[in-house]
């Protein structure tokens, strides 16, 4: 099946700013809560870096009209780790045009491949665990089927790649999600307060034994852009991370001095700083 004519405006590539885009999703409602009856950590985020893109390679000689190229949609962590620990599913919106244009994934990896002949707008929707957050997230990306230069013939060889970066923030984590998360490779945690101990992690529902869904052995992860060093935009989050836990210590410090009975002037005896 086909989508629509090829659209005039690509899909920004990510990667060629400077800031990494960041999405903050909003705190869990007042319903979610009571259905999960961990505690939350104040003044904490967990963030989740992320990458949406689509590969897609033309036919050749096996074009045909209505099907001139094969590619394919995903979600993927944006150093290629598991994200089912975060991801409960992706939800891709394909062009009317196409059979079922719902496609729901319900594990890692989370992508679909198809076939068609245009290019057009495709909504992915994020699903999260149920200790994560009740509320989904909408993103969109422009399926590009055709190279910027199209001076010359188009390759069999060389895929069109578009992908984007972003960094899903959670603010306020629950403390089951922050013991799943707190070691996987994929997450970013802050550092708990010393002495600070959290509640064994409880199992994600419908979770079974699989393999893991990283895409580090993906056979398109030769495709897979790098942006900016993913490892290095990894670790500049973990260093924001870092200053948020301080700036949490440093609250409540204040909290318990805001707490203290005030005197007008010091007891004879004893300075006060």
């Amino acid at each position: 099946m086909s989508g629509r004519k090829q659209g005039e405006t690509p899909a920004d590539e990510g990667g060629s700013g400077t800031k990494p885009p960041r999405i903050k999703i909003s705190k869990s409602s007042d319903a979610g809560d009571a259905k999960n009856v961990s505690k939350r950590l104040k003044d904490m985020e967990i963030c989740v870096p992320i990458v949406c893109g689509t590969i897609a390679f033309y036919l050749g000689r096996k074009a045909s009209e209505s099907q001139s190229h094969k590619w394919t949609v995903y979600v993927r962590g944006a150093t290629n780790e598991d994200l089912g620990v975060v991801i409960k599913k992706v939800v891709f919106q394909l062009h009317p045009s196409f059979n079922n244009p719902t496609r729901v994934v319900e594990s890692p990896p989370f992508e679909l491949s198809e076939c068609g002949w245009g290019e057009f707008e495709i909504a992915v929707t994020l699903f999260f665990h149920s200790d994560v957050c009740d509320k989904q997230l909408d993103l969109f990306h422009h399926l590009k089927l055709y190279p910027e230069d199209e001076s010359g013939p188009q390759t069999t060889k060389k895929p069109v790649v578009v992908e984007s970066y972003n960094e899903i923030v959670f603010p306020d984590p629950s403390e089951n999600f922050f013991a799943r998360v707190q070691n996987h490779p994929a997450v970013v945690v802050p550092r708990l307060p010393a002495g600070f101990n959290l509640p064994n992690p409880a199992p994600i529902e419908n979770m079974v034994e699989r393999e893991r869904g990283d895409t580090k052995d993906h056979p398109l992860s030769q495709w897979f852009l790098n942006f900016s060093e993913a490892d290095e935009l990894l670790k500049l989050a973990a260093a924001r991370q870092q200053v948020q836990a301080h700036i949490v210590k440093l609250r409540r410090q204040l909290s318990v001095m805001d707490g203290l009975p005030q005197f007008s002037k010091p007891t004879a005896g004893y300075e006060f700083t």
